[in-house]
C-alpha cells in the first residue's frame, strides 16, 4: 500500500525555516551515518539526504557542511538571520516510495 506523502528534495539553499526547525527537532545532536539515505537522482548522480516528515510531506534534505552548520547554530528565535532563500524544491524520485 502507498502512502499519501508527497516527496520533495530540498537543497540546503532552498531550506525554509519550518523545514529547518523539523530537522534541528528531529536530529538535536545532530544526524549521523544511520540517518543518512543515500540515492541516485535523474542525472545518475549520488545524493545524500536526510529524512524529515510532516502530515502531507516527506522531505529529504540534501546533507552538506553547510546544513550541518546551520542545524547546529539554529536558534527558535532568530531564524531569518540564516539568509534562508524559501523557493519551490524540486519533487523526489519515484524510486524512494516505500
Amino acid at each position: 500500500m502507498k502512502d499519501a506523502l508527497k516527496r520533495v528534495i530540498v537543497d540546503f539553499k532552498k531550506l525554509t525555516p519550518e523545514i529547518l526547525a523539523l530537522l534541528v527537532a528531529k536530529y538535536p545532536d545532530g544526524y549521523d551515518d544511520n540517518n543518512i539515505i543515500s540515492f541516485k537522482n535523474a542525472k545518475n548522480e549520488l545524493i545524500e539526504a536526510v529524512e524529515v516528515v510532516t502530515e502531507d510531506t516527506k522531505y529529504l534534505v540534501k546533507i552538506s557542511s553547510k546544513l550541518a552548520a546551520t542545524m547546529s547554530n539554529y536558534d527558535e528565535d532568530n531564524h531569518e538571520d540564516f539568509g534562508i532563500d524559501v523557493t519551490e524544491s524540486e519533487q523526489a524520485p519515484e524510486a524512494l516510495e516505500d
